[in-house]
């Protein structure tokens, strides 16, 4: 269709948004977001320089307004804003950000903490030195020049870029439906692969890691391994996994400190201390108990003040588990190669900078040739005229004008347009014979240089020792020693990574004060003895529960309302022998009224194939022990259903053929076959195990070894040891037999377990005394008797639980000699084996003994 406007075409709307957008996403990559493979620069920052260098800029220059570079690659260079020429000016100045910053900065140019910088009106600038290797020989004609944005003047396409800066300093960008993320090197060792790769273009990019170790981010900060390096150089594509650096160092009272001198690059620094804050207000840090920021012009100090309990390696690991303290730095090797984008490898991106360099030799090559050959055309010419000094005066004399003598001085001695003007414009001063020799050597001297550039054109391997050459003078004036450093990698954060495998007692109070202690802080004592202070407990108050574990176990807490709350050792409080510990309240979210009943360690939920669980009222429910590897609810999980007047008492591990032992408070024990007890899963109720007479209820459990023996221990200290043997088996469901005689002045039962002669008992009384006692110094003795005296009591003080461990010939816990799992998982200390005994306080039966023990020592 002809209009007088002119021609109309038809066209589809969505081939022409399609067009449209096309050209907008290929303006946005080549023309702003993407650096170029060969000098590592988006246009911005190219033009920036550029026009730095254009304006004077130099380094051994003033210092000048950064508004006047703006306003300058603005108008001539750049017609997108003063904001985005300003931020990129800025990035270049920034230490932190870039790795060898292109711009010398004078001014408030921000901070690590994201302050930004002033306006540029404020603010001063000037080229590094570094950035002039950036711009040098650009007036060679080493690269092509394109028209500006107006047309009004050209600008280079790309800078000779004298070292490999898209390795060195990296960058970062978004384009259309594309990205990159490419991050700084080391400078000595980037021109060492680059070197390399010279000398062997078969090198891989595996091969080109044996000098370029890894990302040398400015900040500093340790990387994780080197999968993700290895996978980004190989591919273009990887994640690398980079840590703060961080030290503890000793305070006073027995306290520590974090000390943070390096975080991960691009990491807000403000932001991260907020962030550590917000987790200490939280309490998903609770160690940390003071937070500052010391960072100074010396340096970057983050001072992190723990508890006086807090280990400092947990605490760190925390941090990186819930902060910017441990980053993940995404590599996407995108850059701009031969006009296309194209994600490249390590090995593809020195190629492309080579090639680059081996163009710009070429190029200064042949301009400083032809240049030499302008000027030695231009002595020979010179040289002829001294050598006929007298003729060529009386030429010039003779002429009417200028053009005349040089038309005379061309026709006589066969001289070019160049050479007769050059005679012509001679000065009398260089008709000396100084002046003479000089020219004559000047000749001399430019007829090698010619003859060596020549040759350098002539032969490729020389261009590339030009390239070597010069690099490696760059390496030697701005080289510097790497700043991150890389460790090998520790996979997935754990907590426990950096935790020994160490033994720990566990004790809980009656009034839920828990802590943990290394075992060997407890020393053995003959049988008798008084034992050594446990824990400086509130009068009152007494322990409850004894368990022995290791740090890397979990701690399954179940309690009087058949829940199951779950806890790593390493994180309970660590305390001395006299303090209390910290209340459970602040571990666990237990409802009111909710009491520890059982205390069960676990590597992995494979030490047995069941879980035992018996009531007050005398119920028994068997359930697999894995149905309890679950993730657990804040407020734990059901373990068992229990009536309105029920409560848990005992917990064992079972093989599925065990024989049980219940023991109940009038004395009397059941023992009958674990498969009478069928098995159910974990929100069920059970069945009956023992029939309690009115007044009665249920004390504890164990499981049956022939083997072993039944320890029986009182309040009054007195403790019984009955074979296994002698305990007949029954159906579930009956009263029992006799199992120790009542005596009330020897105190009420207040606990049982199975034992062997290389056992030891460690008892612990409601004041906090401990004692450990070896099984063998209590002799065996029948069902229906009463005990002997196993550890003597302070004034009123009573026995209030017992644990069992085994002793080792030097009298130290170990050598359990093929122990069943009781309530502890030797792994890497199989040498252990103890039970979980509870307290029942309110215990009517009491014991008596029909003899007594001789050799009572008190200490």
């Amino acid at each position: 269709m002809e209009t007088l406007e002119g021609r109309i075409e038809q066209v589809e709307i969505a081939e022409e948004m399609k067009a449209s957008y096309l050209d907008y996403a290929m303006s946005v990559i080549v023309g702003r977001a993407l650096p170029d493979a060969r000098d590592g620069l988006k246009p911005v920052h190219r033009r920036v320089l550029f026009g730095m260098h254009d304006s004077g800029m130099q380094p051994n220059r003033p210092y000048r307004k950064c508004a006047r570079i703006v306003g300058d690659v603005m108008g001539n260079f750049h017609p997108h804003g003063d904001a985005s020429i300003y931020d990129a000016l800025v990035r270049m100045a920034q230490d932190f950000a870039i790795r060898y910053p292109l711009v010398d900065g004078h001014g408030n140019f921000g901070s690590v903490d994201g302050d930004a910088a002033a306006a540029m009106r404020y603010t001063e600038c000037r080229l590094s030195r570094i950035a002039t290797e950036m711009l040098r020989d650009i007036e060679a004609e080493t690269v092509d020049w394109t028209p500006n944005y107006d047309e009004s003047r050209e600008e280079p396409v790309v800078l000779p870029s004298r070292f490999p800066n898209l390795l060195v300093n990296g960058s970062s960008g978004i384009a259309v439906g594309m990205a990159t993320n490419i991050p700084p090197h080391n400078l000595k060792e980037t021109v060492a692969a680059t070197v390399a790769l010279i000398d062997d273009p078969s090198l891989s990019s595996g091969d080109l890691m044996r000098f370029i170790k890894g990302p040398d981010f400015p900040t500093g900060g340790i990387i994780l391994g080197t999968d993700g390096i290895r996978e980004a150089y190989e591919t273009g594509r990887g994640r690398v996994v980079v840590r703060a650096r961080a030290h503890s160092e000793p305070l006073k009272q027995g306290k520590a400190a974090i000390i943070v001198t390096e975080i991960p690059y691009q990491v807000n620094k403000a932001q991260l201390i907020e962030k550590i804050a917000e987790l200490v207000r939280e309490k998903e840090i609770p160690e940390i108990s003071d937070l500052r920021d010391e960072s100074d012009r010396s340096g970057m100090r983050i001072v992190i003040e723990l508890k006086r309990e807090a280990v400092p390696k947990v605490v760190l690991n925390k941090l990186f588990k819930h902060t910017a303290m441990q980053s993940t730095f995404g590599v996407n090797m995108l850059a701009l190669a031969d006009g296309v984008p194209k994600t490249l490898s390590l090995k593809e991106m020195l190629r492309y900078y080579v090639a680059h360099q081996k163009d710009v030799i070429v190029r200064r090559t042949r301009f400083e040739l032809d240049k030499a050959k302008k000027r030695a055309h231009i002595l020979e010419g010179l040289l002829i005229a001294i050598s006929n000094l007298d003729e060529v005066i009386r030429i010039i004399r003779s002429s009417e004008d200028t053009e005349a003598a040089k038309m005379g001085l061309m026709q006589r001695f066969g001289l070019s347009d160049e050479q007769a003007q050059a005679i012509v414009d001679l000065r009398l001063r260089n008709l000396t014979a100084l002046e003479r020799h000089k020219i004559e050597e000047e000749h001399r001297d430019l007829l090698e240089r010619i003859s060596y550039l020549e040759g350098l054109l002539a032969d490729e391997a020389l261009i590339y020792d030009v390239i070597k050459e010069e690099l490696l003078e760059i390496r030697q004036m701005y080289g510097d020693d790497r700043r991150t450093e890389i460790i090998p990698s520790e996979g997935d954060i754990d907590i426990e990574d950096m935790i020994a495998v160490e033994d720990m007692v566990i004790s809980i109070s009656s009034s839920g004060y828990v802590k943990r202690l290394p075992v060997s802080t407890y020393r053995t004592q003959n049988r008798g003895g008084i034992g050594v202070m446990g824990m400086d407990l509130k009068e009152g108050d007494y322990i409850e529960h004894l368990f022995i574990t290791t740090t890397h176990h979990f701690l399954l807490f179940i309690t009087s309302r058949g829940k199951i709350y779950r806890q790593k050792v390493h994180e309970l409080p660590l305390g001395s022998r006299q303090s209390k510990g910290r209340h459970v309240a602040n571990l666990l979210p237990l409802a009111q009224g909710e009491k520890i009943k059982a205390v069960i360690a676990t590597k992995d939920y494979t030490e047995a194939k069941y879980l035992v669980f018996a009531t007050r009222k005398g119920i028994v429910k068997k359930t697999r022990f894995l149905d309890y590897c679950t993730p657990l609810k804040a407020d734990g999980i059901i373990a068992i259903n229990l009536d309105d007047d029920d409560e848990l008492v005992a917990v064992q591990y079972t093989s599925g053929h065990d024989d049980l032992i219940l023991v109940s408070s009038e004395g009397k024990a059941i023992r009958f076959r674990e498969y009478d007890v069928r098995p159910t899963g974990r929100n069920t109720m059970g069945v009956t195990g023992m029939r309690m007479p009115p007044g009665a209820f249920l004390l504890g459990m164990v499981v049956a070894e022939d083997d072993a023996d039944i320890f029986c221990v009182t309040s009054g200290g007195y403790g019984k040891r009955t074979p296994v043997s002698a305990y007949p088996t029954q159906k579930r469901g009956g009263q029992g037999v006799i199992t120790i005689k009542d005596s009330p002045d020897r105190g009420d039962l207040v606990g049982v377990t199975t034992v062997r002669d290389n056992h030891e008992l460690m008892l612990i009384s409601q004041e906090g005394t401990i004692i450990r006692v070896p099984v063998k110094d209590v002799r065996t003795t029948g069902r229906n008797t009463m005990g002997v005296r196993v550890m003597n009591l302070r004034g009123a003080d009573k026995v209030s639980s017992m644990a069992r461990l085994v002793r080792t010939s030097n009298g130290n816990g170990g050598g359990s000699e093929g122990e069943r799992p009781a309530g502890y998982d030797a792994g890497d200390a199989d040498n252990l084996d103890v039970d979980n005994v509870d307290n029942a306080e309110d215990l009517e039966d009491t014991l008596e003994s029909e003899d007594t023990v001789e050799g009572i020592e008190e200490q």
